[in-house]
């Protein structure tokens, strides 16, 4: 449990130093390039106070909704931990709660949360993120993954 919580930890804390270093800079410099991305990633200085692309801006559920989802993977993520094995679940949960901190944080302290990062490839381009949403991206995928190798790990067992 203990490397889970070090881990988890970390993780929101790079990830609001890093929202922290983008909000501390005039909003004129941006957007602008990540060095060494070669145009692949620019840099914007977004102040989101909604959901995702502003959905219920103004709205008190935007910050009663990451509380309660929040509060309840936290709920899941320390039952969890008093479980043998299950690592990627571990794992997964450890992303997810990490990255829900860092925006709630951001959210309940500054009334918005600040996104910045913006992949110039298709639909991408449309889409500006911060790491805080990386790692829940990363976490729910891991999470689909492997509750999708138990379905069908189930459904092979049930042709037999």
């Amino acid at each position: 449990m203990f490397g889970f919580l070090t881990l988890g930890t970390a993780m929101t804390v790079t990830d609001l130093v890093l929202k922290d270093q983008i909000d501390r800079q005039k909003d004129e410099e941006f957007p602008k390039e990540l060095k060494g991305s070669k145009g692949k990633i620019l840099l914007y200085k977004n102040h989101n106070d909604g959901f995702s692309f502003g959905v219920l801006r103004g709205s008190r559920l935007v910050e009663l909704v990451p509380i309660c989802l929040t509060s309840g993977i936290a709920g899941i993520w320390a039952y969890l931990m008093s479980v043998r094995g299950r690592w990627v679940e571990k794992a997964a949960l450890t992303f997810v709660l990490a990255g829900g901190a860092g925006n709630l944080i951001d959210r309940l302290t500054k009334g918005y949360v600040v996104d910045y990062i913006c992949v110039q490839w298709k639909a991408l381009k449309k889409v500006v993120f911060n790491l805080a949403d990386v790692f829940i991206l990363v976490g729910c995928g891991l999470l689909m993954f492997v509750n999708g190798y138990e379905v069908i790990k189930d459904l092979m067992k049930r042709k037999k």
